[in-house]
Protein backbone atom coordinates (compact mmCIF):
# COMPACT_ATOMS: atom_id res chain seq x y z
CA UNK A 1 0.00 0.00 0.00
CA UNK A 2 3.12 2.41 0.82
CA UNK A 3 4.12 1.94 -2.22
CA UNK A 4 1.05 2.39 -4.41
CA UNK A 5 0.59 5.88 -2.32
CA UNK A 6 3.54 6.92 -2.81
CA UNK A 7 3.06 6.10 -6.78
CA UNK A 8 -0.02 7.96 -6.41
CA UNK A 9 1.20 10.78 -5.01
CA UNK A 10 4.08 11.21 -7.74
CA UNK A 11 1.99 10.76 -10.56
CA UNK A 12 -1.08 13.09 -9.24
CA UNK A 13 1.56 15.66 -8.52
CA UNK A 14 1.89 16.48 -12.03
CA UNK A 15 -1.73 16.74 -12.18
CA UNK A 16 -1.72 19.70 -9.35
CA UNK A 17 1.26 21.13 -11.06
CA UNK A 18 -0.97 22.17 -14.20
CA UNK A 19 -3.13 25.14 -12.67
CA UNK A 20 0.12 26.55 -10.97
CA UNK A 21 1.57 26.34 -14.07
CA UNK A 22 -0.46 27.88 -15.98
CA UNK A 23 -0.68 31.07 -13.33
CA UNK A 24 3.11 31.72 -15.25
CA UNK A 25 2.49 30.54 -18.81
CA UNK A 26 -1.09 32.50 -19.39
CA UNK A 27 0.98 35.99 -19.22
CA UNK A 28 3.94 34.76 -20.95
CA UNK A 29 1.63 33.27 -23.71
CA UNK A 30 -1.14 35.74 -23.67
CA UNK A 31 -3.86 33.46 -22.82
CA UNK A 32 -7.56 34.37 -21.85
CA UNK A 33 -9.33 32.27 -19.34
CA UNK A 34 -11.11 30.25 -21.69
CA UNK A 35 -8.17 29.10 -23.13
CA UNK A 36 -6.52 28.84 -19.68
CA UNK A 37 -9.57 26.50 -18.92
CA UNK A 38 -9.20 24.51 -21.95
CA UNK A 39 -5.57 23.04 -20.88
CA UNK A 40 -7.53 22.09 -17.69
CA UNK A 41 -9.80 20.34 -19.87
CA UNK A 42 -6.72 18.80 -21.97
CA UNK A 43 -5.67 17.53 -18.82
CA UNK A 44 -8.48 16.21 -17.42
CA UNK A 45 -10.07 14.80 -20.45
CA UNK A 46 -6.74 12.66 -20.89
CA UNK A 47 -6.86 11.51 -17.87
CA UNK A 48 -9.81 10.56 -17.37
CA UNK A 49 -11.69 9.86 -20.55
CA UNK A 50 -9.49 7.04 -21.52
CA UNK A 51 -8.90 5.42 -17.94
CA UNK A 52 -11.98 3.25 -18.95
CA UNK A 53 -9.85 2.27 -21.77
CA UNK A 54 -7.04 1.01 -19.43
CA UNK A 55 -9.11 -0.47 -16.95
CA UNK A 56 -10.23 -3.05 -19.27
CA UNK A 57 -6.78 -3.76 -20.52
CA UNK A 58 -6.00 -4.29 -16.60
CA UNK A 59 -8.98 -6.95 -15.84
CA UNK A 60 -8.31 -8.49 -19.35
CA UNK A 61 -4.78 -9.25 -19.36
CA UNK A 62 -3.06 -7.51 -16.27
CA UNK A 63 -0.91 -5.17 -16.86
CA UNK A 64 1.20 -4.21 -13.90
CA UNK A 65 3.63 -2.13 -16.90
CA UNK A 66 0.81 0.42 -16.36
CA UNK A 67 2.33 1.40 -13.24
CA UNK A 68 6.29 2.69 -14.31
CA UNK A 69 5.07 3.70 -17.83
CA UNK A 70 2.29 5.29 -16.23
CA UNK A 71 3.89 7.35 -13.97
CA UNK A 72 7.00 8.33 -15.81
CA UNK A 73 4.82 9.46 -19.03
CA UNK A 74 2.88 11.87 -16.73
CA UNK A 75 5.94 13.53 -15.26
CA UNK A 76 7.63 13.73 -18.19
CA UNK A 77 4.93 15.69 -19.73
CA UNK A 78 4.30 17.83 -17.18
CA UNK A 79 7.35 19.13 -17.34
CA UNK A 80 8.03 19.66 -21.13
CA UNK A 81 5.01 21.94 -20.86
CA UNK A 82 6.70 24.24 -18.56
CA UNK A 83 9.02 25.18 -21.42
CA UNK A 84 6.95 24.77 -23.89
CA UNK A 85 7.33 27.49 -26.90
CA UNK A 86 3.46 27.88 -27.65
CA UNK A 87 -0.28 27.69 -27.05
CA UNK A 88 -0.49 24.37 -29.09
CA UNK A 89 2.74 22.62 -27.58
CA UNK A 90 1.54 23.17 -24.00
CA UNK A 91 -1.92 21.43 -24.75
CA UNK A 92 0.33 18.54 -26.14
CA UNK A 93 2.83 17.79 -23.16
CA UNK A 94 -0.68 18.24 -21.03
CA UNK A 95 -2.32 15.78 -23.33
CA UNK A 96 0.39 13.32 -22.96
CA UNK A 97 0.75 13.77 -19.02
CA UNK A 98 -2.24 13.34 -19.06
CA UNK A 99 -2.63 10.04 -20.69
CA UNK A 100 0.23 8.65 -18.65
CA UNK A 101 -2.07 9.63 -15.33
CA UNK A 102 -4.42 8.11 -16.92
CA UNK A 103 -2.61 4.37 -17.64
CA UNK A 104 -1.54 4.48 -13.54
CA UNK A 105 -5.21 4.70 -11.79
CA UNK A 106 -6.94 1.96 -12.88
CA UNK A 107 -4.01 -0.63 -12.50
CA UNK A 108 -3.35 0.85 -9.13
CA UNK A 109 -6.66 1.02 -7.57
CA UNK A 110 -7.26 -2.19 -8.54
CA UNK A 111 -4.01 -3.53 -6.49
CA UNK A 112 -4.99 -1.21 -3.99
CA UNK A 113 -8.47 -3.00 -3.75
CA UNK A 114 -6.63 -6.47 -3.37
CA UNK A 115 -4.68 -5.45 -0.30
CA UNK A 116 -6.88 -3.74 1.65
CA UNK A 117 -8.66 -6.66 3.67
CA UNK A 118 -12.17 -5.72 5.01
CA UNK A 119 -11.77 -2.44 5.50
CA UNK A 120 -11.81 -1.50 1.92
CA UNK A 121 -13.21 2.17 2.19
CA UNK A 122 -10.26 2.70 5.17
CA UNK A 123 -7.58 0.78 2.64
CA UNK A 124 -9.18 2.96 -0.40
CA UNK A 125 -8.51 5.98 1.39
CA UNK A 126 -4.76 5.30 2.54
CA UNK A 127 -3.70 5.19 -1.63
CA UNK A 128 -5.89 7.95 -1.88
CA UNK A 129 -4.10 10.08 0.28
CA UNK A 130 -0.59 9.65 -1.78
CA UNK A 131 -2.91 10.82 -4.87
CA UNK A 132 -4.15 14.34 -2.54
CA UNK A 133 -1.08 14.90 -1.16
CA UNK A 134 0.70 14.80 -4.42
CA UNK A 135 -2.01 16.95 -6.08
CA UNK A 136 -1.87 19.38 -3.12
CA UNK A 137 1.95 19.75 -3.36
CA UNK A 138 1.85 19.97 -7.06
CA UNK A 139 1.21 23.85 -7.38
CA UNK A 140 3.45 24.30 -4.27
CA UNK A 141 6.12 22.60 -6.06
CA UNK A 142 6.09 24.62 -9.29
CA UNK A 143 5.57 27.76 -8.33
CA UNK A 144 8.78 27.68 -5.86
CA UNK A 145 10.96 25.48 -8.97
CA UNK A 146 9.65 28.89 -11.42
CA UNK A 147 9.55 31.43 -8.87
CA UNK A 148 13.51 30.37 -8.06
CA UNK A 149 14.74 29.02 -12.19
CA UNK A 150 12.21 30.70 -14.04
CA UNK A 151 9.90 28.37 -16.24
CA UNK A 152 12.98 26.01 -16.50
CA UNK A 153 12.75 24.77 -13.00
CA UNK A 154 9.50 22.87 -14.18
CA UNK A 155 12.16 20.78 -16.26
CA UNK A 156 12.93 19.48 -12.21
CA UNK A 157 9.27 18.08 -12.35
CA UNK A 158 10.10 15.02 -13.95
CA UNK A 159 12.98 13.86 -11.66
CA UNK A 160 10.28 12.39 -8.91
CA UNK A 161 8.38 10.56 -11.90
CA UNK A 162 11.53 9.22 -13.24
CA UNK A 163 12.63 7.43 -10.08
CA UNK A 164 9.45 6.38 -9.01
CA UNK A 165 9.02 4.22 -12.44
CA UNK A 166 12.52 2.99 -11.48
CA UNK A 167 10.95 2.13 -8.58
CA UNK A 168 7.87 0.04 -9.93
CA UNK A 169 10.33 -1.37 -12.14
CA UNK A 170 11.87 -3.06 -9.05
CA UNK A 171 9.06 -4.08 -6.83
CA UNK A 172 6.73 -4.92 -9.89
CA UNK A 173 7.07 -9.00 -8.81
CA UNK A 174 6.45 -8.42 -5.48
CA UNK A 175 3.23 -6.44 -6.22
CA UNK A 176 1.85 -9.58 -8.51
CA UNK A 177 2.09 -11.92 -5.01
CA UNK A 178 -0.99 -9.80 -4.26
CA UNK A 179 -3.14 -10.47 -7.39
CA UNK A 180 -6.47 -12.82 -5.81
CA UNK A 181 -5.43 -15.34 -8.25
CA UNK A 182 -2.07 -15.87 -7.16
CA UNK A 183 -3.29 -16.36 -3.51
CA UNK A 184 -6.16 -18.40 -4.03
CA UNK A 185 -9.21 -16.92 -4.17
CA UNK A 186 -11.47 -14.37 -6.10
CA UNK A 187 -13.59 -12.89 -2.90
CA UNK A 188 -13.46 -9.36 -4.04
CA UNK A 189 -14.53 -9.71 -7.54
CA UNK A 190 -17.54 -11.82 -6.25
CA UNK A 191 -21.30 -10.74 -6.93
CA UNK A 192 -23.24 -9.47 -9.67
CA UNK A 193 -22.74 -5.60 -12.16
CA UNK A 194 -25.50 -3.30 -11.05
CA UNK A 195 -24.99 -1.11 -14.13
CA UNK A 196 -28.08 1.23 -13.00
CA UNK A 197 -26.55 2.08 -9.98
CA UNK A 198 -22.99 2.65 -11.03
CA UNK A 199 -24.33 4.93 -13.81
CA UNK A 200 -26.07 7.10 -11.12
CA UNK A 201 -23.21 6.83 -8.76
CA UNK A 202 -21.00 8.25 -11.77
CA UNK A 203 -23.41 11.09 -11.87
CA UNK A 204 -22.93 12.29 -8.78
CA UNK A 205 -19.09 12.08 -8.76
CA UNK A 206 -19.46 14.30 -12.06
CA UNK A 207 -21.34 16.74 -10.38
CA UNK A 208 -18.91 16.39 -7.26
CA UNK A 209 -16.48 17.57 -9.85
CA UNK A 210 -18.06 20.10 -11.00
CA UNK A 211 -17.08 21.93 -7.67
CA UNK A 212 -13.82 20.93 -7.20
CA UNK A 213 -12.70 21.41 -10.43
CA UNK A 214 -13.56 24.71 -10.92
CA UNK A 215 -12.49 25.83 -7.85
CA UNK A 216 -9.02 23.88 -8.82
CA UNK A 217 -8.90 25.56 -12.24
CA UNK A 218 -9.58 29.40 -10.60
CA UNK A 219 -8.39 29.42 -7.00
CA UNK A 220 -4.72 30.91 -8.25
CA UNK A 221 -6.95 33.18 -10.69
CA UNK A 222 -9.70 34.66 -7.97
CA UNK A 223 -6.58 35.32 -5.82
CA UNK A 224 -4.87 37.13 -8.13
CA UNK A 225 -7.47 39.17 -9.16
CA UNK A 226 -8.24 39.98 -5.30
CA UNK A 227 -4.97 41.45 -5.63
CA UNK A 228 -2.84 38.85 -4.42
CA UNK A 229 0.65 37.32 -6.02
CA UNK A 230 0.86 34.38 -7.97
CA UNK A 231 2.98 32.27 -5.05
CA UNK A 232 0.06 33.38 -2.86
CA UNK A 233 -2.80 32.14 -5.22
CA UNK A 234 -0.46 28.77 -5.29
CA UNK A 235 -0.48 29.00 -1.65
CA UNK A 236 -4.26 29.35 -1.35
CA UNK A 237 -4.95 25.87 -3.73
CA UNK A 238 -2.38 24.16 -1.82
CA UNK A 239 -4.44 24.65 1.39
CA UNK A 240 -7.48 23.90 -0.68
CA UNK A 241 -5.80 20.45 -1.61
CA UNK A 242 -4.54 19.65 1.69
CA UNK A 243 -8.27 20.27 3.05
CA UNK A 244 -9.00 17.87 0.80
CA UNK A 245 -5.76 14.90 1.61
CA UNK A 246 -7.27 15.32 5.08
CA UNK A 247 -10.69 14.54 4.32
CA UNK A 248 -9.95 11.55 2.24
CA UNK A 249 -7.81 10.31 4.98
CA UNK A 250 -11.05 10.73 7.56
CA UNK A 251 -13.72 9.67 5.09
CA UNK A 252 -12.82 6.18 4.64
CA UNK A 253 -12.92 5.18 8.23
CA UNK A 254 -16.03 6.91 8.57
CA UNK A 255 -17.84 5.36 5.90
CA UNK A 256 -17.02 2.04 7.12
CA UNK A 257 -18.27 2.74 10.70
CA UNK A 258 -21.40 4.45 9.72
CA UNK A 259 -22.70 4.30 5.84
CA UNK A 260 -20.78 5.20 2.70
CA UNK A 261 -23.81 6.69 1.14
CA UNK A 262 -23.94 9.05 4.38
CA UNK A 263 -20.34 10.34 3.61
CA UNK A 264 -21.24 11.14 0.13
CA UNK A 265 -24.38 13.14 1.08
CA UNK A 266 -22.97 14.88 3.80
CA UNK A 267 -19.83 15.88 2.33
CA UNK A 268 -21.46 16.92 -0.69
CA UNK A 269 -24.29 19.68 1.30
CA UNK A 270 -21.39 20.42 3.71
CA UNK A 271 -19.21 21.93 0.66
CA UNK A 272 -22.10 24.09 -0.43
CA UNK A 273 -22.34 26.69 2.23
CA UNK A 274 -18.48 26.97 2.50
CA UNK A 275 -17.68 27.61 -1.38
CA UNK A 276 -20.07 30.48 -0.59
CA UNK A 277 -18.57 32.09 2.52
CA UNK A 278 -14.98 32.14 0.49
CA UNK A 279 -16.34 33.61 -2.54
CA UNK A 280 -18.72 35.84 -0.58
CA UNK A 281 -16.55 36.58 2.66
CA UNK A 282 -12.82 36.18 1.45
CA UNK A 283 -10.37 37.03 3.72
CA UNK A 284 -8.31 34.65 6.69
CA UNK A 285 -12.24 33.11 7.36
CA UNK A 286 -12.77 32.48 3.32
CA UNK A 287 -9.45 30.52 3.35
CA UNK A 288 -10.13 28.42 6.19
CA UNK A 289 -13.46 27.73 4.33
CA UNK A 290 -11.87 26.99 0.92
CA UNK A 291 -9.69 24.35 2.95
CA UNK A 292 -12.61 22.99 4.73
CA UNK A 293 -14.40 22.73 1.04
CA UNK A 294 -11.81 21.13 0.44
CA UNK A 295 -12.34 18.12 2.66
CA UNK A 296 -15.84 17.91 2.30
CA UNK A 297 -15.64 17.79 -1.52
CA UNK A 298 -12.79 15.06 -1.50
CA UNK A 299 -13.55 12.64 1.46
CA UNK A 300 -15.68 11.09 -0.58
CA UNK A 301 -13.07 9.95 -2.92
CA UNK A 302 -11.91 7.32 -1.87
CA UNK A 303 -15.77 5.84 -0.39
CA UNK A 304 -17.06 6.29 -3.96
CA UNK A 305 -14.05 4.09 -5.63
CA UNK A 306 -14.81 1.48 -3.05
CA UNK A 307 -18.76 1.50 -4.22
CA UNK A 308 -18.03 1.79 -7.86
CA UNK A 309 -15.58 -1.62 -7.09
CA UNK A 310 -18.97 -3.21 -5.67
CA UNK A 311 -21.68 -1.83 -8.27
CA UNK A 312 -19.52 -3.53 -11.04
CA UNK A 313 -17.50 -6.75 -9.24
CA UNK A 314 -17.12 -8.19 -12.23
CA UNK A 315 -14.80 -5.32 -13.50
CA UNK A 316 -12.65 -4.18 -10.73
CA UNK A 317 -10.42 -2.76 -13.31
CA UNK A 318 -12.95 -0.97 -15.13
CA UNK A 319 -15.03 0.00 -12.60
CA UNK A 320 -12.16 2.02 -10.76
CA UNK A 321 -11.17 3.86 -14.17
CA UNK A 322 -14.98 4.80 -14.79
CA UNK A 323 -14.98 6.43 -10.96
CA UNK A 324 -11.66 8.03 -11.04
CA UNK A 325 -11.36 9.11 -14.67
CA UNK A 326 -14.38 9.54 -16.87
CA UNK A 327 -16.83 10.66 -14.33
CA UNK A 328 -14.08 12.97 -13.22
CA UNK A 329 -13.37 13.98 -17.08
CA UNK A 330 -16.76 15.81 -16.81
CA UNK A 331 -15.66 18.19 -14.15
CA UNK A 332 -13.44 19.68 -16.70
CA UNK A 333 -16.07 20.05 -19.31
CA UNK A 334 -17.53 22.05 -16.55
CA UNK A 335 -14.07 24.04 -15.92
CA UNK A 336 -14.55 25.29 -19.28
CA UNK A 337 -18.02 26.25 -19.25
CA UNK A 338 -17.56 27.90 -16.29
CA UNK A 339 -14.09 29.79 -18.11
CA UNK A 340 -16.14 31.34 -20.20
CA UNK A 341 -18.97 32.16 -18.09
CA UNK A 342 -15.60 34.45 -16.27
CA UNK A 343 -14.70 35.61 -19.55
CA UNK A 344 -18.38 37.11 -20.89
CA UNK A 345 -19.62 37.95 -17.17
CA UNK A 346 -17.12 38.10 -14.45
CA UNK A 347 -14.93 35.52 -12.25
CA UNK A 348 -16.91 35.56 -9.35
CA UNK A 349 -20.14 34.21 -10.99
CA UNK A 350 -18.26 31.31 -12.06
CA UNK A 351 -16.69 31.17 -8.65
CA UNK A 352 -20.13 30.82 -7.13
CA UNK A 353 -21.00 28.83 -10.12
CA UNK A 354 -19.24 25.68 -8.95
CA UNK A 355 -21.85 24.84 -5.71
CA UNK A 356 -24.17 23.98 -8.48
CA UNK A 357 -22.84 20.61 -8.84
CA UNK A 358 -22.25 19.64 -5.07
CA UNK A 359 -26.14 21.00 -4.65
CA UNK A 360 -27.49 18.26 -7.42
CA UNK A 361 -24.81 15.81 -6.11
CA UNK A 362 -25.92 15.61 -2.79
CA UNK A 363 -30.07 15.62 -4.06
CA UNK A 364 -28.97 12.43 -6.16
CA UNK A 365 -27.32 10.65 -3.17
CA UNK A 366 -30.87 10.32 -1.99
CA UNK A 367 -31.78 7.23 -4.09
CA UNK A 368 -28.57 5.87 -4.22
CA UNK A 369 -28.88 2.13 -3.13
CA UNK A 370 -26.49 0.81 -0.64
CA UNK A 371 -23.59 -0.98 -1.74
CA UNK A 372 -22.37 -3.37 0.56
CA UNK A 373 -22.12 -6.21 -0.46
CA UNK A 374 -24.11 -9.33 1.54
CA UNK A 375 -21.40 -10.04 4.07
CA UNK A 376 -20.45 -6.61 4.76
CA UNK A 377 -24.12 -6.08 5.64
CA UNK A 378 -24.39 -9.00 8.12
CA UNK A 379 -21.10 -7.76 9.77
CA UNK A 380 -21.82 -3.56 9.78
CA UNK A 381 -25.35 -4.73 11.54
CA UNK A 382 -23.74 -7.95 14.13
CA UNK A 383 -23.70 -6.43 17.39
CA UNK A 384 -20.25 -5.07 18.76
Amino acid sequence: MATLSVGHATTDLSSGAVSALLVFLRPELGLSFTEVAAVILASTLASSVVQPVFGLLSDRRGAIWLLPGGVAVSGVGIALAAVAPSYLLVLLCVLASGVGIAAYHPEASKFASFVSGDRRASGMSLFSIGGNIGFALGPLLTSSLVLWLGLEGGLLLAVPAVVMAASFLWLSRYLLEFEPARRGGLQLTAGEDRRGALSLLLTIIALRSVGHMGLFTFVPLWEVEQGSDEGAGSRVLTLFLVGGAIGTLVGGPIADRIGRRVVVSGSLALSIPLIGVYVLVGGGGGVVALTCAGAMLVSSFAVTIVMSQDYLPTRVGLASGLAIGFAIGLGGVAAIILGSVADAIDLRIAMLATMSGPVLGALLTFVLPSSRRPMEQRVLEAPA
